[in-house]
C-alpha cells in the first residue's frame, strides 16, 4: 500500500483543518491506520491511530477531545479532523499504516508529511 497525505494549511489557533491520507492497494482494510506528527526540533510522536473497521480509536493526551480520526475502507481514505489548534500543534503531519501491538500503533508504511501551521 502507498499512502499520500494532503489538508495540511497555514490556521489561526483555535481554527480547525481536516487532513485525509488516501491510499492505493488492496489491503488497505488489513491496516490498523495512524497519524503521527514531528515539531521542528523534536521527535515524531504519536497523534492518533484506528483499527482496521473504525471501532477502536486511540488519541495522544495532547490531542484528545479536539483531534478525530475516521477511516472509509471504500475510499481507502483516513482523515484526521482537528480542531480547536493550537501553535504547539504545528508540526508536519504523517499518515501510517500498521499494525496494533499491545493496542500501540507500530507502523510499517508511511505516506509523505504535510505541514501544519498554526499562527497565534
Amino acid at each position: 500500500v502507498q499512502l499520500q497525505a494532503s489538508g495540511g494549511g497555514l490556521v489561526q489557533a483555535g481554527g480547525s483543518l481536516r487532513l485525509s491520507c488516501a491510499a492505493s492497494g488492496r489491503t488497505f482494510i488489513s491496516y490498523a491506520m495512524g497519524w503521527f506528527r514531528q515539531a521542528p526540533g523534536k521527535e515524531r510522536e504519536f497523534v492518533a491511530h484506528i483499527n482496521w473497521n473504525g471501532a477502536s480509536t486511540s488519541y495522544a493526551d495532547s490531542v484528545k477531545g479536539r483531534f478525530t480520526i475516521s477511516r472509509d475502507n471504500a475510499k481507502k481514505t483516513v482523515y484526521l479532523q482537528m480542531n480547536s489548534l493550537k501553535p504547539e500543534d504545528t508540526a508536519v503531519y504523517y499518515c501510517a499504516a500498521g499494525y496494533l501491538v499491545a493496542a500501540k500503533m507500530s507502523p510499517e508504511i508511511w505516506g509523505q508529511g504535510t505541514l501544519v501551521t498554526v499562527s497565534s
